[in-house]
């Protein structure tokens, strides 16, 4: 399968007494192109699994493969090469540069990998017209209302043309309304682009937006069935 495959991932951590098992023996695939939310209570397990999927963490057991790429098997450059091609990330806090306008705040992925190409600045441009924003490029942070700062971080996350973007209570901060905006142009993007994409979240209205629904209860995965 050329989608994202996670194999038996079991996550621990170590304690003072006995390990706290997060995740046991999760698995599941997304198809290329395809979605999915994964719900659950605080504390059980959602973050840690995104994580892992980002190869921000490490399984315990188990493994993440996206596309051809088992992550385990890179080493801290090839890593961070991998992260930043092909995997975006939409986090609940925009975590924006205060200092940087809207658009230097998009590039800022294509900065780690040298001088940014006139290309690559009219891709974010063309996406910040897509979500919005295109007469706000010379605005920080501050001069943006909250759901503006996540339409940014949103289009940040998609400049790199990533395989995977995964979103992580993406509109945890946000009012009903914008919150609703804000997902409906998270799902347009991600067909548009054909990305697949995976959702962590508590709102049940984003959730339901998504093609499958996947139910992490004390560490283990379930799908929901429609």
């Amino acid at each position: 399968m050329s989608g994202l495959v996670v194999e038996n991932v079991s996550k621990e951590f170590p304690t003072r007494a006995e390990p706290l098992v997060v995740l046991r023996d999760v698995s599941f695939q997304l198809a290329p192109g395809e979605n999915v939310a994964v719900i659950g209570p605080s504390g059980s397990g959602k973050s840690t699994l995104l994580n892992l999927i980002g190869a921000l963490d490490w399984p315990t057991s188990g493994r993440v493969t996206v596309g051809s790429q088992t992550t385990s098997e890179l080493d801290e450059p090839a890593l961070a090469e991998f992260r930043n091609r092909r995997i975006g990330f939409v986090f609940q806090d925009h975590h924006l540069l205060p200092q940087c306008n809207v658009l230097e705040n998009v590039l800022v992925p294509c900065i780690a990998r040298g001088p940014v190409e006139p290309e690559t600045i009219r891709r974010a441009r063309e996406l910040l017209d897509r979500v919005g924003l295109g007469n706000r490029l010379d605005h920080r942070p501050a001069e943006l209302s909250g759901g503006q700062r996540q339409r940014t971080a949103l289009a940040r996350a998609l400049v790199n043309r990533p395989t995977l973007l995964l979103a992580d209570e993406p509109t945890g901060n946000l009012d009903r309304s914008t919150a609703g905006a804000v997902a409906e142009l998270l799902i347009e993007l991600q067909r548009q682009e054909g990305m697949m994409l995976v959702v962590v979240t508590h709102s049940r209205q984003l959730a339901g937006r998504m093609s499958r629904q996947l139910e992490l209860d004390e560490g283990r995965l379930t799908e929901i069935e429609p």
